[in-house]
This record gives structure tokens, C-alpha cells and sequence, in this order.
């Protein structure tokens, strides 16, 4: 098939939520419908099902959140799925933003019972700004929640966005019976099974005998539907691809019910690839020479070998296995050996890939975050991804000064990975780095990977910091310096970084030496 008929059949799109919305669940279940496992876990492992596969980190399983972003790639119809579940906790926005740059579609997670919560808010305003089409799952419908009407009432009022059912809940949340599929006006309905571990089996009845059979709620579901379609609820594709409406469906993931309609959506509506543009303006044709750009950066997904594995979305051409590529950062050949689909810590050699899909290329120490990779000539090269604004600072001091060299191979590691950014003071010097971090998990998550990949343990010593700017002029150093509030440090990029104690503090230095000259960061979300 030629690159654009393979394009054609890739849809890469990312789930976004409040964290215990059933992300990784809700993963899961797909992959189930897609049979391409063929028993869903949940994310606790509890009721004799197993842990969801997308959460593999030790500390996932132990607090049953994502940490990580899993990348997973399976088949369904005749397209290739390419799923990337993110981090719902708020102290990993900065990971979810580098996974919204690499697809094209997402689809947002709702509460059956919580609605629009602020991570939601914060992620959706992130689809919002780079323009991508949102399919909203209002999830948990097995459980008491709100009123459907009210959950869509709230899509408009809180953030703007039109809501087009395209299945409608019969039963009230916590006494789900099944949808009503509005496109066919049939009633589909669920069966359990055990443990929700299977796909759910479904029947589907024509309005007359739902009536007969489920009464008054079949006779609510459809009132409720035209009350909301006669309010503009139509179900219109222009204005999907367009992000002012969002398709709605609802379901129970823990069930699998409702995930055969949204992975059929998916395929049927999600946008395909379409050409990239580059760091000068210019779309990448999708069938021109192969590029991609490195979004993620992950160690110690194999804890038999450590390897390294940089995810990287295809934007043109068609990958081969073994091909030599340009890193358009450092103008160096990278060498494409080993390259794997991953399903969380399950593996596959990938010898082909299109536009759209997402690699894993394996013991890639030389590739960072936002670095393009590309064949042939001339060079081209994406734009790179924004680092977030920390709120957080901490000095990273071994903790037994005798792994001295462990402890500089796990920061420079998880610094490349963006698990934390990476500062430097001529005070402290080298050996005392000081994590900066959007939220304080990150830094959990920072001194658990230090003691149980690199044996490394860590002491963190927080800095008394909240508010960050950039310094754009090296010059003027000495006088944040001189701040007793106040200090400079370098991140790994080479931005100058200044630092103070509250924003008071800022605007006090600020007053006193109105020369000094301070830029904001990319802020959080």
C-alpha cells in the first residue's frame, strides 16, 4: 500500500481525565474490544482480575494512578489504532502536554457523578489550544450520579462546547440498562459479565420492544434526547473537527459497556494524520521523506536490561527498521536497530511505520524530548515542546556519598526523560542539582526511580521557592543574586532561571531595580 493509504488507516488520539475517572480502565477496555488482550484488569488488581497492562510502574500498581504515559498500538477494522493513555494527576500536565502534541484526536473522560473536574478543565483548555477535536465517554454510569441533561448543561456552560450525543443512558446513573443509540433510534442492551473482565454481550431491540420492555425509563431516555437535540444537540461532523462540539457517549468501562460504540467512533469519525508543520511554517507533506519527533523519553520499562526507549510520532514517509536518520538537535546520525510497538511493558519488533503511528525506539540515550528525526534531504525540524513553569524546587544531594557516580547517571537520566528539570547553581555546583518540578509527586516519583533503578538514594532538601521567571539577559544576574529572597539557576537548556521565595518578593527586587528585566514561563496546563 502506498504511505497515504496507510495514513489513511492510522488514528492516534490520547484519554484524557481527572485523576479515578477510569482512565487506565477505560484503556484497557478498548484493547479488550480490540481483542487484543483477552481479559481486562482493573486498575487495582482487585476481585480476582488482574492490574490493568498500561500501568506497569511499581508505583502505579501500588496507588492504582498513571504516572507514566503508556503507549498502546493495536488493530480494529481496517485501521491502526495508536491509544496513548496520560497521567490524570495534575502533578504530571507536563508529561500529558508533550502526549497532546503527538495525536489527533483525544477523547475526555467524565465522572458519571463528578462532571467537569479542574484537571479536566486544565487538560481540555490544552486540546482547546492546539485545536484538537475531543470525543467526551461520560464514564461510570453503573454507579449513582448526576442527571445526563445536567452533565451535558455543564459541557456548555464551563467550557463552551456543544454536546452531540450519539448514545443517550437508559436508566438513571447506578440503574444502567443500556443506550439508546441515536443514530438507529434502537435500544442496545448490556449484559454483565464476570467480574466485567470480558467483553460485555449486547442486544439490540427495536423501539417498540424497548418501550415494552424498559417502560418508563426508555420513554425518559428519548424525551431527554430530543429536549437536548432540539437545543442544538444535533449530531454535526464539521463541528466535531472543528472543537466547538464534542460526540457523546456513556458507559461503564469497569463493565465494558459502551466501548465497542466509542472504539467504532473512533475509527469512523477521528481524524486521520495530516501534514505536520515545521519549525518554519511549513506543512510536512504526509508521503514526503520520513520525519518524526520524539515526544517521550522512558527508562526502565524492561527492568531486566534498563534500556531506554524514546517514543517518537511518525509525521511523513514510511519507517523502515534498521534506516539511518538525522537527529535535526545535534545534526547526528541515529541508527533505527531496534524499534518496538509497545503495549505496556509488552513488547514487539516494528519493521514498518506510517504517519500516525507511534515508535519505540530502544537504547536511544542520544534522543531527547522534542527532538526530529529525519531521512534524506533537505533537513527539516518540528517545533520543540515548552518546558512548564515549575512551582517546586528541591536539592538533590546523594545519600550515600559512596554512589556518587550512580547518582549522576539517574539525575542526567531522568532529567532527559523530563520526569523532573534539572538546575544547577555555581553555589552548589554540580554535585547538589536541584530538581524543579510542577507538582511534588513528581519528586516521589523522582527519589523512588533514584533508589530502585539506579541504587542511588536521594536527600531532598526543599528550597523555600514558589515563583519563576525567565532572565533573558545574562548581565543582570547579580541582582537577583543579590536578593536575600532570591536566586538565579541554570536549567538544563540553558535558560537562566530566577527564582524567589513569593511573587512579593519579585515585585519588591522588581521596584527596587526597575532595569531588571523578567519573562514569564509556559505556565502549568
Amino acid at each position: 500500500m502506498s504511505i497515504l493509504t496507510e495514513a489513511d488507516r492510522r488514528r492516534s488520539f490520547a484519554v484524557i481525565s481527572h485523576p479515578d475517572a477510569g482512565k487506565s480502565t477505560l484503556t484497557e477496555a478498548l484493547a479488550l474490544h480490540a481483542k487484543v488482550i483477552n481479559e481486562a484488569g482493573a486498575v487495582h488488581g482487585k476481585g480476582g482480575r488482574q492490574g490493568v497492562v498500561s500501568d506497569w510502574m511499581e508505583m502505579e500498581k501500588a496507588r492504582g494512578i498513571s504516572i507514566t504515559s503508556a503507549a498502546l498500538q493495536f488493530s480494529y477494522r481496517d485501521c491502526v489504532i495508536n491509544l496513548l493513555d496520560t497521567p490524570g494527576h495534575a502533578d504530571f500536565s507536563e508529561d500529558t502536554y508533550r502526549v497532546l502534541s503527538a495525536v489527533d484526536s483525544a477523547v475526555m473522560l467524565l465522572d458519571a457523578a463528578k462532571g467537569l473536574e479542574p484537571q479536566t478543565l486544565k487538560l481540555f483548555d490544552v486540546c482547546r489550544h492546539r485545536g484538537i477535536p475531543v470525543i467526551t465517554f461520560i464514564n461510570k454510569w453503573d454507579r449513582p450520579g448526576r442527571e445526563a441533561l445536567e452533565l451535558c448543561d455543564e459541557l456548555v456552560e464551563r467550557i463552551g462546547l456543544q454536546p452531540m450525543p450519539l448514545t443517550w443512558p437508559v436508566g438513571a446513573a447506578g440503574h444502567f440498562r443500556g443506550v439508546l443509540d441515536v443514530p438507529e433510534g434502537d435500544f442496545i442492551r448490556y449484559q454483565r459479565t464476570d467480574g466485567g473482565a470480558t467483553a460485555a454481550p449486547e442486544t439490540r431491540l427495536d423501539p417498540a420492544t424497548a418501550e415494552a420492555e424498559q417502560g418508563e425509563d426508555w420513554v425518559r431516555a428519548t424525551e431527554e434526547w430530543e429536549l437536548l437535540a432540539a437545543s442544538g444537540g444535533e449530531f454535526e461532523p464539521e463541528r466535531f473537527f472543528d472543537a466547538s462540539a464534542t460526540p457523546v457517549l456513556f458507559g461503564a468501562a469497569v463493565l465494558n459497556f459502551g466501548v465497542r460504540h466509542l472504539l467504532d467512533l473512533l475509527v469512523d469519525l477521528a481524524p486521520k494524520p495530516a501534514p505536520r508543520i515545521d519549525a518554519d511554517g511549513e506543512p510536512r507533506p504526509l508521503d514526503a521523506e520520513f520525519s518524526a519527533f520524539v515526544f517521550k523519553v522512558q527508562t526502565g520499562m524492561d527492568p531486566a536490561h534498563r534500556d531506554q526507549v524514546a517514543f517518537a510520532r511518525v509525521c511523513s514517509g514510511e519507517f523502515e527498521r534498521g534506516m539511518v536518520v538525522t537527529n535535526a538537535t545535534t545534526k547526528r546520525p541515529f541508527a533505527t536497530k531496534y524499534v518496538q510497538q509497545v503495549f505496556g511493558q509488552q513488547r514487539s519488533t516494528v519493521d514498518k511505520a506510517y504517519p500516525g503511528d507511534v515508535i519505540g525506539l530502544v537504547n536511544a540515550s542520544a534522543l531527547r524530548v522534542g527532538d526530529t528525526l529525519f531521512a534524506g534531504k533537505p533537513p527539516v525540524r518540528f517545533p520543540g515542546l515548552p518546558s512548564f513553569a515549575p512551582a517546586h524546587f528541591a536539592v538533590a544531594r546523594p545519600a550515600d556519598l559512596s554512589r556518587a557516580k550512580q547518582f549522576r547517571r539517574g539525575v542526567d537520566q531522568l532529567a532527559a526523560e523530563g520526569v523532573v528539570q534539572l538546575l544547577k547553581s555555581d553555589l552548589r555546583g554540580d554535585a547538589s542539582p536541584v530538581f524543579a518540578a510542577v507538582g511534588p509527586m513528581q519528586f516521589e516519583v523522582a527519589a523512588h526511580r533514584m533508589e530502585h533503578e539506579f541504587s542511588s538514594p536521594v536527600r531532598l532538601d526543599r528550597l523555600p521557592y514558589s515563583a519563576v521567571r525567565r532572565l533573558p539577559d545574562p548581565a543582570q544576574r547579580a541582582l537577583v543574586d543579590s536578593g536575600r529572597r532570591s536566586e538565579v539557576l541554570t536549567r538544563a537548556d540553558g535558560v537562566a532561571l530566577a527564582l524567589f521565595e513569593d511573587e512579593i518578593a519579585m515585585r519588591i527586587l522588581v521596584r527596587q531595580n526597575p532595569e531588571l528585566t523578567l519573562e514569564p514561563l509556559v505556565a502549568e496546563g
